[in-house]
């Protein structure tokens, strides 16, 4: 009897466990430079002008959002539908978008990215704004796609 309480009880701590090898940590399989290609995609496409490039980079119905604080104000979130940002990407302009990140965290568990990048944006070669791109990829059909992209805005990093 006290054999038998004893198998249940290591059951029963296994199964709450688990296997810490692989729950310790999200699977990557190099799969990062694959996601930072997709990234790079948008940013190209950006200093490009060129929609259709920015486009290849989201999966339909991607959502971006933008948090700004305005003096004497909490944190305001504001939605860009996709479509109204390619068509700004897309219209003619005379200076350079020139977003320029560094690639921060980068979390990958099988189809999920989650993507950290403080960024500094210069517009025709001037600074303008700073802040940092938080990214959310999911891999449909064997590409990573951007579903979310939320980011902070400000004059002053560092």
């Amino acid at each position: 009897m006290m054999l038998l309480s004893l198998q249940r009880l290591l059951v029963f701590i296994v199964c709450l466990t688990g296997t810490p090898a692989q729950d310790a940590r999200p699977l990557q399989n190099g799969e990062e430079e694959a996601v930072k290609k997709t990234i790079g995609l948008l940013f190209d496409g950006m200093r490009k002008g060129d929609s259709s490039m920015v486009k290849a980079a989201f999966a339909p119905g991607a959502t971006l959002q933008t948090i700004s604080t305005p003096p004497g104000s909490g944190a305001k979130v504001k939605t860009e539908a996709l479509q109204r940002f390619l068509n700004a990407v897309g219209t003619p302009h005379t200076d350079v978008w020139d977003e320029r990140i560094e690639f921060g965290h980068i979390s990958i568990d099988g189809p999920l990215a989650s993507v950290w990048t403080p960024y500094q944006f210069y517009l025709g070669g001037q600074y303008s704004h700073c802040g940092v791109n938080s990214f959310q990829l999911v891999k449909q059909d064997g590409t990573w796609k951007i579903v979310y992209l939320i980011d902070t805005r400000r004059k002053a990093c560092k």
